[in-house]
């Protein structure tokens, strides 16, 4: 009983040290974004003892580029997720309830994919898009964030649609169910959490990519991660300004978060337990 009681608390312990060393960077970051730029750069850094201003907020929000690129980022990673789901749905249904001798290999091979540089197929894809006018676009971006995440958007569904009784589907086929009927009107409602921390995961991964959005935008389609780096300048890094518009960029998504973990937390766990 003591050993089971130690072993709780250290566990605990654990989670807390876990937790704090994940949150750091981040109140770091808040903290500065309330700086000056001298106080920003002073070395060692002050947590409380310093001039609270709003000047690198003002400065992040004055001109209208932020929410030109909130709305792109909105675009795209909304766009992106839901174009991946639509082609996740049908591939992960087929693999789950309708499996070959060649679907672990091909799930494998699918995951093998993200495992590829993006540099390393930067040339081609560049060259592709520049022939097809899809630079600086935000359909653009959309749909190769889309073919980017959805091996993991496949992966996620195919392990939840698993865990869904075959014999459901079957007896919705034999009262005469369509495909479309099928995936939509039983399979999805019973997945429904897999579905929703599927799209807020591949959501979250287009919000935060950096590398395509870089070399893909320019003006029109710029996102957030564009934005982020415009502040990078020839004279240097503004650091509270930095941290100001890294916290406008991240707001959204832990707002979503923080609403929906239940629900996150439930979809990337189901089927776990049993």
């Amino acid at each position: 009983m003591h050993r089971g009681r130690l072993s709780t608390i250290g566990a605990g312990a654990g989670a807390w040290l876990a937790a704090i060393a994940i949150a750091f960077p981040l109140l770091w970051a808040l903290l500065t974004s309330f700086k000056t730029e001298l106080e920003a750069a002073a070395y060692p850094p002050s947590f409380v003892n310093f001039s609270w201003t709003l000047d690198n907020y003002r400065a992040a929000l004055g001109g209208g580029e932020y929410f030109a690129a909130l709305w792109n980022s909105l675009l795209i990673a909304g766009g992106s997720s839901a174009l991946a789901l639509l082609v996740a749905v049908p591939a992960a249904w087929a693999m789950a309830f309708a499996p070959t001798r060649r679907t672990r290999g091909l799930l494998l091979w699918m995951l093998s994919t993200k495992m590829l540089p993006p540099v390393g197929v930067l040339i081609p894809i560049y060259l592709f898009y520049r022939d097809w006018n899809l630079l600086d676009t935000v359909s653009g971006v959309a749909i190769l964030l889309a073919a980017g995440n959805l091996p993991i958007a496949v992966w996620m569904l195919f392990s939840n649609f698993k865990e869904v009784p075959a014999e459901i589907l079957e007896a919705a086929r034999m009262d005469g169910a369509l495909l479309l009927q099928e995936l939509g009107l039983v399979l999805a409602p019973m997945a429904l959490p897999g579905l929703a921390s599927t799209f807020f995961l591949i959501f979250t991964l287009a919000w935060n990519e950096s590398f395509w959005t870089l070399n893909l935008t320019s003006t029109d389609a710029a996102p957030l991660t564009a934005f982020i780096a415009a502040f990078s300048s020839p004279q240097g890094l503004f650091w509270a300004q930095l941290s100001a518009v890294s916290m406008l960029s991240v707001a959204p998504v832990l707002a979503i978060g923080w609403l929906c973990q239940r629900q996150l937390v439930r979809g990337l766990t189901f089927g776990a337990v049993k």
